[in-house]
């Protein structure tokens, strides 16, 4: 994957944050504001490093999800509800 496809794939995304902001439910922003954080540590570490790559982002993010998850920062509802998000964005 090219680094200009790796930006619209992540651009992609974020476009997704943006609209749960104007448009979703209380809790829709919380769990999209949730992801949004985690996502953008590691889209913000890929790019650092030169790693363009879809899977190699998916890998970060369910890792750095899963360590929050471990240190209770989230109820498993809103858990599950974050990994659902993820899913949904990254197919």
């Amino acid at each position: 994957m090219t680094e200009q496809q790796f930006i619209a794939y992540i651009e992609e995304i974020e476009q997704h944050f943006h609209q749960t902001v104007a448009e979703g439910s209380e809790q829709e922003l919380f769990v999209s504001s949730y992801l949004n954080g985690h996502f953008d540590l590691m889209v913000s570490r890929a790019l650092n490093l030169g790693i363009y790559s879809t899977e190699a982002l998916d890998k970060a993010v369910r890792e750095s999800l899963q360590q929050a998850f471990d240190n209770k920062e989230l109820e498993p509802d809103d858990q599950q509800q974050v990994i659902r998000l993820w899913q949904r964005l990254n197919p």
